[in-house]
């Protein structure tokens, strides 16, 4: 008798923890029903990319001799690939020597017109030979150009024989190794701008009336969804799709270049309706229904008609009103009057 007091003991203060732990209230998340503009619509497949997205090719015919990494993060200017210049740095110093030239001569036949003119005002020179010098000097004058504009030619291919980013980016892609012989338009590296995204999408001409320049649209995919400003709208359909296409910007600290999205377009003109989430809904062989909260944190099972819906939001038909507060997160064991715990509420 005394071995199974303890036992006995153990199990009479098990089993009001087991029923206080059994009739918890449970825990649910809420959001507030809405009068909000909705109407019907269509998801349509999207692509998100950078609006900087570039091949940059060499203008020369060269060895490349240097080449960042895929990967490197690189700010406008900054060098990404660079080409053999010995033979540009000698052509560079020919056309400077060529200018240095042509120089020397302009300035020897100034001295010299200066000369002229001062004795032919004394009558000791010869007018044609004061002519002649005058010709030499605008003849030296107009070599003297051209001498500068080859050396800014050979100075713009010194220049070129290093690659520079257009725009700040990251490198994502090498198109040549180094040690290749490179011709003029040969693409070497591929530089894409992470921060500058915006979602292409082709959509059906039935929902062009319906949408304009700054309308919000939900964007979604099976990882994330959002929302994303129309940017712009080519309003030219495909006679063969019957599709036109519609750019929309994107977040980047959301969504990154080359994943797939879902738009979802208008197909009417938008209505204010009563509208709760998605997630609020429960959906029993009975109907559609949702469970909101009361005063004495409780929740009543109210049955709804659905409408309209558009991205995270449905318009319900039933005893609700706008600011009433619904269940979206734990309200799939949930009963009619039973008391709830709200650990937050989203539309607060």
């Amino acid at each position: 008798m005394k071995t199974l007091l303890p036992s006995l003991v153990l199990v009479c203060v098990a089993v009001p923890m087991l029923a206080v732990a059994q009739f918890a209230p449970p825990k649910v998340v809420t959001d507030t029903a809405t009068m909000r503009l909705l109407s019907p619509s269509v998801d349509v497949p999207g692509t998100v990319i950078s609006r900087f997205d570039s091949r940059l090719a060499s203008e020369l015919e060269a060895k490349l001799v240097w080449i960042a990494e895929v990967g490197a993060e690189v700010k406008e200017g900054d060098t990404v690939a660079r080409l053999e210049d010995f033979t540009f740095k000698i052509r560079e110093m020919e056309a400077q020597s060529r200018v240095d030239r042509e120089q020397a001569n302009v300035t020897f036949l100034e001295s010299e017109l200066k000369r002229l003119e001062q004795l032919s005002l004394q009558n000791l020179s010869a007018k044609s030979q004061l002519d002649q010098t005058t010709a030499d000097l605008a003849i030296a004058k107009s070599d003297h150009m051209i001498a500068q504009a080859q050396l800014g030619y050979a100075q713009i291919a010194m220049h070129t024989t290093e690659i520079r980013a257009p725009f700040g980016g990251i490198v994502t892609e090498r198109l040549r190794s180094i040690g290749e012989r490179l011709n003029v338009a040969d693409e070497v590296v591929r530089l894409v701008d992470p921060k500058s995204l915006e979602v292409v999408a082709r959509a059906p001409l039935s929902t062009v009336n319906f949408i304009d320049k700054g309308d919000v649209l939900s964007i979604s995919n099976d990882y994330r969804n959002g929302n994303a400003a129309i940017r712009t709208i080519v309003p030219f359909g495909n006679p063969q799709s019957h599709m036109f296409e519609v750019r929309l910007d994107a977040d980047p600290d959301v969504w990154t270049v080359g994943e797939s999205v879902r738009l979802s377009m208008p197909t009417a003109t938008a209505k204010e309706v009563l509208a709760v989430p998605r997630d609020a809904l429960v959906l029993r062989r009975e109907g559609a229904s949702v469970f909101k909260l009361t005063d004495e944190a409780s929740v009543t099972q109210v049955n709804v008609i659905v409408g309209l819906g558009a991205g995270m939001h449905i318009e319900v038909f039933g005893e609700l009103r706008a600011g009433d507060k619904v269940v979206v997160r734990g309200a799939e064991g949930l009963a009619d009057g039973m008391s709830v715990e709200v650990l937050s509420n989203v539309g607060s």
